[in-house]
């Protein structure tokens, strides 16, 4: 179940911001807001299953910037919409491939080694590759998705709610999530019941990567084009979102919702400090200072939960 304190929170922020500006509510804001935070959002989803499997996912941001970049090149090279989606995905799932097989395979003793090379390594690519700058143009059906409303609604909303239907499928009610949730809980134990625990890693972050490349598609369209810029900071944003939406780093457990929600809070702060006219700078600081905040609570939740499992223990049934 999604935790409801989450949910609490960001009704609580709501109200809030409600009184201290009153543009938070107008329906323009309210859809910026939407539009501001599906990136994030759909990027988080991949996060969240790589955070479910005691993982963290440090190259989405630069691997958004990659395959945004390749979806820029492959359009002026004549490709049609469907194919530069394609190559969109692809690249991102890619990456992602690549972080999954060298952190099972390669046996590093942590999934940061590896997509803390990629990031590096993917931006750079991309920064070789757009020869430093942005590359305008992305087909009419792109653009349309990342800039027009449709039923009162941002296109990428859409999206966002169609990969959120997936993962919610594929994590509660396959047995390829509760494998997920298994891995996450006790990797020893999953692999004396004969899960896959590799090949279970190794998914989970290819649809991180994938994620990463939809979000691309949807930041290439809001703005037109492929940067090489695109996505700084996003996998702080993402992992803030997961942990923020209750989930935990210690693994085994969270709901989708959990990186929803903390999405959503992500860019409602943004937004505010925005109406409030606090500085780019102090936006940043912000920021981090929720991310420790969140961080803190995950280690006081768990050590609150160890301590009642410890008590109910002593007192018996």
């Amino acid at each position: 179940m999604l935790g409801a304190g989450a949910v609490l929170i960001l009704l609580g922020l709501v109200l809030a911001l409600s009184f201290l500006s009153p543009y938070f509510l107008s329906s323009r804001n309210l859809g910026n807001i939407l539009a501001q935070t599906a990136v994030i959002c759909v990027v988080a989803m991949g996060q969240h299953l790589v955070i479910l499997t005691k993982g963290i996912d440090l190259s989405v941001g630069s691997n958004l910037a990659l395959a945004s970049v390749l979806g820029a090149l492959s359009f002026h090279a004549g490709a049609s919409t469907l194919t530069v989606i394609a190559v969109m995905v692809a690249a991102g799932a890619a990456v992602g491939a690549i972080n999954g097989l060298f952190y099972v395979y390669g046996r590093l003793p942590h999934p940061f080694i590896i997509t803390l090379a990629t990031l590096s390594i993917a931006k750079g690519v991309a920064l070789q590759l757009a020869d430093g700058r942005a590359i305008p143009g992305m087909p009419p059906a792109i653009r349309s998705l990342g800039q027009e409303a449709f039923a009162g609604l941002p296109g990428s909303v859409f999206v966002v709610a169609g990969v959120a239907g997936l993962m919610f499928v594929v994590t509660q009610s396959t047995v390829w999530g509760r494998w997920m949730y298994a891995v996450g809980g006790r990797a020893d134990a999953a692999v004396r019941m004969g899960i896959p625990v590799s090949a279970v890693l190794v998914s989970t972050y290819v649809i991180s990567g994938t994620c990463a490349g939809v979000g691309a598609v949807l930041l290439a369209g809001r703005t037109d084009a492929g940067s090489p810029l695109f996505g700084n900071l996003l996998e702080l944003d993402t992992i803030a979102a997961v942990i923020i939406g209750g989930a935990s780093f210690l693994g085994g457990r969270g709901h989708i919702g959990h990186a929803l929600i903390g999405a959503i809070m992500i860019g409602v702060i943004r937004n505010a400090l925005n109406l409030l006219n606090v500085g780019v700078f102090y936006q940043l600081i912000v920021i981090g200072v929720v991310i420790v905040v969140a961080v803190e609570a995950d280690v006081l939740r768990n050590h609150l939960e160890s301590r009642m499992r410890v008590l109910r223990a002593e007192t018996g049934p």
